[in-house]
Protein backbone atom coordinates (compact mmCIF):
# COMPACT_ATOMS: atom_id res chain seq x y z
CA UNK A 1 0.00 0.00 0.00
CA UNK A 2 1.30 3.32 -0.95
CA UNK A 3 2.20 5.83 1.74
CA UNK A 4 2.26 9.08 -0.63
CA UNK A 5 -1.11 10.54 -0.53
CA UNK A 6 -1.30 11.05 -4.67
CA UNK A 7 -0.45 7.08 -4.80
CA UNK A 8 -3.15 6.53 -2.96
CA UNK A 9 -5.12 8.38 -5.11
CA UNK A 10 -3.90 6.41 -8.01
CA UNK A 11 -4.89 3.68 -6.18
CA UNK A 12 -8.59 4.25 -5.77
CA UNK A 13 -9.09 6.22 -9.56
CA UNK A 14 -6.74 2.91 -11.09
CA UNK A 15 -9.69 0.43 -9.51
CA UNK A 16 -12.77 2.70 -10.31
CA UNK A 17 -11.56 3.13 -13.91
CA UNK A 18 -10.59 -0.55 -13.77
CA UNK A 19 -13.97 -1.33 -13.24
CA UNK A 20 -15.78 0.56 -15.24
CA UNK A 21 -13.67 -1.02 -18.23
CA UNK A 22 -14.11 -4.64 -16.77
CA UNK A 23 -17.73 -3.52 -17.06
CA UNK A 24 -18.12 -2.40 -20.37
CA UNK A 25 -16.05 -4.68 -21.96
CA UNK A 26 -18.08 -7.74 -20.11
CA UNK A 27 -21.31 -5.69 -21.70
CA UNK A 28 -19.74 -5.71 -25.07
CA UNK A 29 -18.62 -9.49 -25.40
CA UNK A 30 -22.34 -10.00 -23.79
CA UNK A 31 -23.91 -8.28 -26.69
CA UNK A 32 -21.48 -9.83 -29.18
CA UNK A 33 -22.72 -13.13 -28.62
CA UNK A 34 -26.37 -12.45 -28.30
CA UNK A 35 -26.36 -10.72 -32.06
CA UNK A 36 -24.15 -14.00 -33.09
CA UNK A 37 -27.22 -15.94 -31.45
CA UNK A 38 -29.64 -14.27 -32.99
CA UNK A 39 -27.95 -14.13 -36.43
CA UNK A 40 -27.39 -17.65 -36.36
CA UNK A 41 -31.02 -18.83 -35.14
CA UNK A 42 -32.38 -16.37 -38.09
CA UNK A 43 -34.01 -14.45 -34.48
CA UNK A 44 -37.40 -11.89 -35.75
CA UNK A 45 -35.56 -8.98 -34.12
CA UNK A 46 -31.79 -9.90 -35.15
CA UNK A 47 -31.53 -6.50 -37.20
CA UNK A 48 -31.99 -4.93 -33.94
CA UNK A 49 -29.86 -7.07 -31.65
CA UNK A 50 -27.07 -6.44 -33.95
CA UNK A 51 -27.97 -2.83 -33.98
CA UNK A 52 -27.18 -2.56 -30.77
CA UNK A 53 -24.34 -4.46 -30.49
CA UNK A 54 -22.90 -1.83 -32.95
CA UNK A 55 -23.73 0.88 -30.79
CA UNK A 56 -21.64 -1.06 -27.72
CA UNK A 57 -18.96 -1.56 -30.08
CA UNK A 58 -18.65 2.05 -30.58
CA UNK A 59 -19.03 3.07 -27.25
CA UNK A 60 -16.26 0.71 -26.14
CA UNK A 61 -14.31 2.31 -28.91
CA UNK A 62 -15.46 5.61 -27.81
CA UNK A 63 -14.48 5.13 -24.20
CA UNK A 64 -10.80 3.76 -25.39
CA UNK A 65 -11.85 0.23 -24.01
CA UNK A 66 -10.86 -1.21 -27.71
CA UNK A 67 -8.87 0.10 -30.67
CA UNK A 68 -10.91 1.59 -33.31
CA UNK A 69 -9.37 -0.80 -35.75
CA UNK A 70 -10.97 -3.33 -33.70
CA UNK A 71 -14.14 -1.62 -33.48
CA UNK A 72 -14.61 -1.25 -37.08
CA UNK A 73 -13.66 -5.34 -37.42
CA UNK A 74 -16.19 -6.22 -35.19
CA UNK A 75 -18.86 -3.74 -36.57
CA UNK A 76 -17.22 -5.19 -40.16
CA UNK A 77 -17.94 -8.85 -39.09
CA UNK A 78 -21.73 -8.03 -37.45
CA UNK A 79 -22.46 -6.58 -40.89
CA UNK A 80 -21.35 -9.00 -43.19
CA UNK A 81 -23.14 -12.15 -41.21
CA UNK A 82 -26.37 -10.27 -41.14
CA UNK A 83 -26.32 -9.50 -44.41
CA UNK A 84 -25.53 -13.70 -45.32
Amino acid sequence: MPNIKSAKKRVKVNNSKAMRNKAVKSDLKTALKKAAAAVETNAADKEAVVRTAIKKVDMACTKGIIHKNNASRKKSALARSLNN
